[in-house]
């Protein structure tokens, strides 16, 4: 059998990780599960532990990219989310993307900065 050198092994992630992932409360995230009828994570055990897998991960990053990062209000990310789903993922992607090159080009900007 061969090596898996693939580092993302982890099937499913806990509540507080995905919290911490998206600098968010526990409890916004069960509040979106309620709004979001598609954000529903496994759950397991006779105490209801909520196990997220990748796919609800993405959910979450879609979501987060409207209301947190954009200033939607719950009931616009919906919509946008409903009518134009693949536009919305895009539009996500794309400003995660210019998020960290903003990040980048700061970095570099001080260190340019120290060397003058």
């Amino acid at each position: 059998m061969a090596l898996n050198t693939n580092k993302n092994l982890k099937l499913y992630y806990s509540i507080s990780e995905v919290a911490a992932m998206f600098d968010l409360n526990e409890s916004t995230l069960r509040y979106w599960e309620k709004e979001f009828p598609y954000l529903k994570p496994k759950t397991s055990g006779p105490s209801k532990v909520r196990q997220y897998t990748d796919k609800d991960i993405e959910q979450i990053r879609l979501i987060h990219s409207l209301v947190k990062v954009r200033g939607f209000k719950l009931a616009a990310a919906k919509k946008i989310i409903n009518s134009n789903r693949d536009g919305a993922d895009r539009t996500a992607d794309v400003l995660e993307r210019l998020t960290a090159v903003k990040e980048d080009l700061i970095a570099l900007k001080k260190q340019i900065e120290g060397l003058i």
